[in-house]
């Protein structure tokens, strides 16, 4: 089943993540947020499986830096439209195979992903 991985190039746990796939064997694409970005069909999809808040990455730079005002009373729509805007603030590294999304890395989420692709 194929897998993508969703992240930055420079983050820790997404180059973690992503030689954890390679030492694993598994077959993935990485998806650049900086570079190649995100829709809103995605989030859409992701928020569909996953609370809004687990995809939001409010301890970001990219949040840091927002306005005080542009980060008050953040509902979902608010906060896809912010992820639409500024795709560093999903939290990473995000997975997602043909019918599941996860955020994060450890050791739990490790094992999802094995049991997703097998």
């Amino acid at each position: 089943m194929p897998v993508t991985l969703f992240g930055i190039p420079n983050c820790d746990r997404c180059r973690n993540a992503r030689k954890w796939l390679e030492q694993q064997s598994v077959a993935y694409t990485f998806h650049d947020l900086r570079r190649d970005g995100v829709d809103l069909r995605m989030l859409q999809r992701w928020s569909a499986q996953l609370p809004w808040t687990d995809l939001l990455n409010n301890r970001s730079r990219t949040w840091r830096e927002l306005p005080p005002a542009a980060r008050q009373d953040i509902d979902e729509q608010r906060a896809l439209q912010l992820m639409l805007e500024h795709p560093t603030l999903l939290r990473r590294p995000l997975f997602e195979t043909r019918d599941k999304v996860s955020v994060g890395f450890d050791a739990s989420r490790k094992r999802e992903i094995l049991d997703q692709i097998k």
